[in-house]
């Protein structure tokens, strides 16, 4: 099942705030050689491109839906290219400045992963990186613990999709042994106030179900669908609900 850009840009206020707040922690320098990891439509890429007028910029994903999106908006200091994170790791290419908004929740092993990132920084070079602190999340639990039941279970083949994020204090032990300094790192909400349950479905639909959907058939998906709206409005019985959507912020800079 592919990523929809319509369906994941229904939030597109509420999941630009924290790319804001992010942006907001990267110095502008000279000659910077950028990277934005999971960059999408690459519209929060050409808004780097514009804040940081010195740096040329590489949108890097894996979704040929979004990318898609992206071409309209290349021009000398701005490019896409389709690959993944690990694609990324691979290549023998330094950069001045590692972003990721909203990305990095989908890669494996983050003890392993930023390890491996920094060592793709430049001396000085800057790590920016904002992810979905999911397992404070509600709503990524509640799909959690709904794939792990039966008939689901089965259905998946036994496949369910644990967090890899890490919690504050093991991202900042991470970016100390691997010489970052100048380390911002914080954890904030950023709330979602629902009128109703189709709301708090529809958020996380463009995101965080996918996978699970598409390991299922057209018939499978209706019941597993209907089952996770049912466990939504039970998880929050009154409305108009607060959904406490928790982030992870984290900048520093590389000896």
């Amino acid at each position: 099942m592919p990523w929809n850009p319509e369906v994941y840009n229904q939030f597109k206020n509420i999941r630009f705030k924290p790319f804001y707040d992010l942006a907001e922690l990267i110095a502008d320098e000279k000659n910077m050689k950028a990277v934005d990891l999971g960059c999408g439509t690459g519209e929060q890429t050409a808004i780097l491109t514009e804040k940081l007028t010195h740096a040329t910029f590489t949108g890097i994903d894996s979704s040929p839906e979004m990318l898609e999106k992206s071409k309209m908006l290349e021009n000398e200091r701005l490019h896409f290219r389709l690959a993944t994170t690990e694609d990324l790791l691979k290549a023998d290419e330094r950069w001045d400045l590692i972003f990721s908004n909203a990305a990095l929740q989908w890669s494996d092993n983050h003890q392993k992963l930023f390890p491996k990132l920094i060592s793709r920084l430049n001396s000085g070079g800057q790590l920016a990186v904002q992810m979905p602190y999911q397992p404070g999340n509600t709503l990524n639990n509640i799909l959690f613990e709904l794939a792990d039941e039966e008939p689901f279970r089965t259905q998946l083949n036994g496949w369910n999709r644990p967090s890899a994020v890490l919690t504050i204090d093991e991202y900042a032990q991470i970016l100390f042994d691997n010489g970052i300094e100048d380390l911002n790192l914080s954890q904030k909400v950023y709330p979602i106030i629902a009128e109703d349950h189709e709301t708090l479905f529809n958020f996380i639909s463009g995101s965080a179900l996918i996978p699970y959907l598409e390991r299922l058939d057209e018939e499978q998906q209706k019941i597993f669908t209907t089952e996770f709206r049912q466990r939504i409005a039970a998880g929050f019985p009154k409305l108009p609900a607060i959904y406490a959507f928790k982030r992870i912020l984290m900048y520093g800079r590389k000896k």
